[in-house]
């Protein structure tokens, strides 16, 4: 009964590899680092957004200039969506992540040692709990997202 009570109060985060950082060949990179961090991947599917679905997921944007071109590119090719799972994941994975401009973005992040530009930045983290929300249910049906518990969990449990 307790591993169920931790699932139901740990956080959830949605994060996606880009289509520019699918096509470099960086899945294997940023999978092990968000692993290596310690969290868990709990849904990972690979698909070329319809417009409409990256219409929705950008729909903050929808009044912005920039708005077509990010539809245009997140459309563009293959996107590496996920959901991960861990104490503090949506802040923790947008440290991983790093800042949206690559040029501002810290050495060690992801953005900062992987992306090119802002244009092309390589991956996207959700900024809240309510976004992660969001783009979760968007992105995965219920049933893809895998419900388990690590070999180790009690190290992690009793730390």
């Amino acid at each position: 009964m307790l591993d169920l009570f931790i699932v139901m109060v740990t956080e959830r985060t949605f994060v996606a590899i880009k289509p520019d950082g699918v096509q470099r060949g960086l899945v294997g990179e940023i999978l092990g680092r968000f692993e290596r961090k310690g969290f868990k991947l709990v849904a990972l599917k690979q698909l070329t957004p319809s417009r409409a679905l990256a219409e929705e997921h950008y729909g903050v944007h929808r009044e912005r200039p920039f708005f077509a071109g990010l539809v245009d590119f997140i459309t563009s090719g293959p996107v590496v969506a996920m959901v991960w799972e861990g104490e503090g994941v949506i802040a923790s994975a947008r440290k991983l992540i790093g800042g949206t401009k690559p040029l501002d973005a810290e050495p060690g992040t992801i953005r900062g040692d992987l992306a090119i530009n802002i244009g092309r930045n390589v991956i996207h983290g959700s900024d809240g709990l309510e976004t992660a929300q969001f783009e979760i249910n968007l992105w995965f049906e219920v049933d893809e997202l895998n419900i388990w518990t690590e070999s180790d969990h009690h190290w992690r449990v009793e730390a």
